[in-house]
């Protein structure tokens, strides 16, 4: 599923992230950039070894909420690794939509100022941090949609959802939006 913007493209994928041939991959990281469960994990074990070093190295205070850094891909397909920290819920009255929005546009400039021309995202938040996906869905649609617009780029955007669930839960909230 697919919709245009302009020049542009929002599309949702089901599958697995760490395989996506996109010039960016957004990894999922919590605050410490220390590896975890889920999407995190899986990216930890795509790059191979020496993925922790380099966050310590390059970011040995992690990465704040909200916010998003690079390194490179490993042995990922792709020509960068952005690592993005979402909110953990806490019921909505922590400023989570506010962070969840950041680490999403964050990635996205990052991936632009990386003259990325694609970019794959993960559900961020939605799995251990217990973000509702039909929330996160509407943030992370609108925050690529108004960047696209704003922007002229990136040209592709992926969505790529790792069950059925969430891939029904964006597509309900992506065919809303066009």
């Amino acid at each position: 599923m697919w919709a245009r913007y302009g020049d542009c493209r929002i599309e949702l994928v089901q599958g697995d992230i760490t395989l996506q041939d996109t010039d960016a991959i957004v990894n999922a990281a919590n605050a410490r950039l220390a590896g975890g469960g889920g999407v995190d994990g899986a990216v930890h074990v795509a790059w191979g070894p020496g993925l922790l070093q380099e966050t310590e190295k390059r970011y040995p205070n992690g990465c704040a909420t909200g916010e998003a850094v690079v390194t490179g891909p490993g042995r990922l397909k792709a020509r960068i690794l952005i690592h993005a920290v979402g909110p953990v819920w806490r019921g909505g009255q922590k400023d989570e939509s506010r962070d969840l929005a950041a680490a999403y546009r964050r990635s996205l400039e990052l991936a632009v100022e990386n003259d990325c021309r694609s970019i794959a995202f993960p559900a961020i938040s939605t799995g251990a941090y217990g973000y509702p996906t039909d929330l996160a869905a509407r943030i992370s649609l609108d925050q690529s949609r108004d960047f696209l617009v704003e922007h002229g780029l990136p040209e592709r955007i992926r969505f790529v959802l790792f069950d059925a669930g969430d891939f029904g839960a964006y597509a309900r909230i992506l065919e809303s939006m066009t």
